[in-house]
């Protein structure tokens, strides 16, 4: 018989890990933001005041191919993911021209989350 063990950390060569279920996720809906001259931000929606959006672990979406509007990406999600732009997520931004802001479906956000890192 095996004994299941309930291990909620881990060290390895200096470095704790913990459970992906048991990081903390930011509060509040992940959106796509869409600005009058930032670009198009995807990420978890903290605040907005006016125009004034900010955007918790939040990712740039750079260039994007697969979908057709940005509607698009938030509901279905991008097909062709290995050919977009998204770089590395930040811890938030102030985003100041907010002109749209639209909720993400769990597979969207699930995409852009997991999209590889864009880098030049």
């Amino acid at each position: 018989m095996m004994n299941k063990c309930n291990v909620k950390e881990i060290t390895i060569d200096g470095t704790t890990y913990v459970p992906k279920s048991d990081i903390e996720k930011p509060a509040g809906d992940y959106v796509i933001v869409r600005t009058y001259s930032a670009g198009v931000h995807a990420g978890y929606l903290e605040s907005r005041n006016g125009k004034e959006v900010v955007l918790r672990n939040t990712r740039r979406i750079w260039y994007w191919k697969g979908a057709a509007s940005l509607s698009q990406v938030a509901g279905t999600g991008i097909t062709k993911i290995d050919e977009c732009k998204i770089p590395a997520a930040i811890d938030s931004i102030i985003l100041t021209e907010a002109i749209e802001i639209i909720p993400c479906t769990e597979t969207a956000k699930a995409i852009i989350e997991g999209a590889k890192p864009w880098v030049q």
